[in-house]
């Protein structure tokens, strides 16, 4: 049984019912899903890295460090984005999803398209 840990950026307090944060380095918190044959096997909060500007790499690192594989933003710099390919972090847009749920169950059903350089904001790390 192959466990995959997804990320979403997610508004306080996180979970499947909470919306998802507009922009990876500025959201309230993470919501960590552990999928595991297809359905969620587990759910876990994970609170925010400071961001201040140039330190893109603090919440890429921090994900990392916590075993995700896979992010489902909204948005994000090309700084950042690259940082997670670095890492080996599978970014995905999900940005029209209104809550965690739908942005994983949308993942769960392949309808999320790989994040891509058009889709990054400008300032690098915004």
């Amino acid at each position: 049984m192959e466990t995959i840990r997804i990320a979403i950026p997610s508004t306080q307090p996180g979970g499947l019912d909470s919306e998802v944060g507009a922009h990876f380095g500025h959201c309230d918190c993470y919501t960590l899903v552990d999928v595991a044959d297809g359905r969620v096997a587990n759910i876990e909060t994970l609170a925010n890295m400071p961001h201040v500007h140039g330190g893109c790499m603090a919440p890429v690192n921090h994900l990392s460090q916590n075993g995700v594989q896979v992010l489902l933003a909204g948005g994000m710099g090309m700084r950042p984005l690259m940082g997670f390919a670095q890492v080996g972090i599978t970014v995905y847009h999900g940005g029209d999803a209104a809550s965690v749920k739908d942005a994983v169950d949308a993942f769960l059903s392949g309808t999320l398209v790989p994040f891509d350089r058009n889709q990054t904001c400008g300032g690098g790390c915004a």
